[in-house]
């Protein structure tokens, strides 16, 4: 005769390992397909508060930081040696006008994490990198940079030797920064690389950035013309807002087809930059064009309209 006891047991046993694969099952088949999303959730959640300040520092050049400075990011590196405020006739911020000024700057906002985000090697991008990096770095600030692999690892592997700076050490991913579909992070704060349509001096791909931090992801352009897979990258990465070139001329996409990528992207801010350095590329109108073309293209994107040196919030 079967003893009840062990029968109830064995059932209970069957029950449990039964509701165990299932949720087993379940949370694997979850985590497959949405593991990079999960992923930025929950560091997205761990940071104080939501949103950003995003202040222009001329060309294609931001600072974008949590609101207690905590977390600090940079797209690009002109700073000091930056031209974008000349056309505007507005002076530049004192804090940018030499390496010990900006230095003494960041580190007054005792940040917990400076990440400084390369988008490619042409001069009004990364005129300052190095003695950027490396007097961050001689502050005792916690910073690191990221970029495309190639390009950070070959293209200017030397240039950070002879900066006396360890690419194992100030470069994202124990110095291998990322590649397209790839991520670096730093602090609370975690980058993608993304395409972007645009050449580089040493030949190593251009690239664009979504940047999750202060709980908001935003597409950082970088410079880059229109394309079609932007689409795909709004369907993927799903940004909460752009700081996206609209310079046109020569070099990049102007304010019209930068428009038609928001809409693509659908973000529901952004912010226009990369116009006003140079006579080849808009003037200091170029983000009231912005602003007219995303009316018709995107009629519910919020553009802010800044000049270098302002300031404006991002999903606050």
């Amino acid at each position: 005769m079967p003893d009840p006891i062990n029968t109830q047991r064995r059932g209970f046993i069957r029950s449990a390992l039964s509701i165990g694969a299932t949720l087993c099952l379940g949370a694997c088949a979850s985590g497959a397909s949405t593991s990079s999303e999960q992923r930025a959730s929950t560091r997205m959640k761990n940071t104080s508060g939501r949103g950003v300040l995003v202040r222009w520092l001329g060309g294609g050049v931001v600072e974008i930081a949590t609101p207690d400075y905590k977390q600090i990011a940079f797209l690009d590196a002109w700073i000091w040696t930056n031209k974008g405020y000349s056309r505007f006739s507005n002076p530049k911020p004192p804090e940018y006008a030499s390496k010990e000024a900006f230095v003494r700057y960041v580190t007054t906002k005792q940040p917990e994490a400076v990440f400084v985000l390369l988008s490619h090697d042409h001069s009004d991008h990364m005129g300052d990198y190095f003695e950027m990096l490396k007097g961050l770095q001689e502050a005792h600030l916690p910073v690191k940079t990221t970029g495309q692999s190639d390009l950070l690892r070959q293209g200017l592997h030397d240039y950070f030797i002879k900066a006396a700076l360890d690419p194992k050490l100030i470069i994202s991913n124990e110095g291998s920064g990322m590649n397209f579909g790839g991520e670096s992070m730093h602090g609370a704060m975690c980058a993608y690389l993304v395409p972007a349509q645009h050449s580089n001096a040493s030949g190593y791909p251009a690239a664009g950035f979504m940047l999750d931090i202060g709980g908001i992801r935003l597409y950082l352009s970088g410079d880059t013309d229109l394309f079609g897979d932007m689409k795909l990258l709004g369907e993927r990465y799903k940004p909460d807002a752009a700081i996206i070139c609209v310079g046109g001329g020569p070099y990049t996409m102007g304010p019209e087809d930068a428009a038609l990528a928001c809409a693509w992207f659908g973000v529901k801010e952004a912010i226009p930059i990369h116009y006003g350095h140079n006579d080849l590329v808009k003037g200091i109108h170029g983000g009231d064009e912005f602003r007219q073309a995303a009316h018709q293209r995107a009629p519910d994107l919020k553009v802010k309209v800044l000049t270098p040196g302002d300031t404006a919030t991002l999903g606050i």
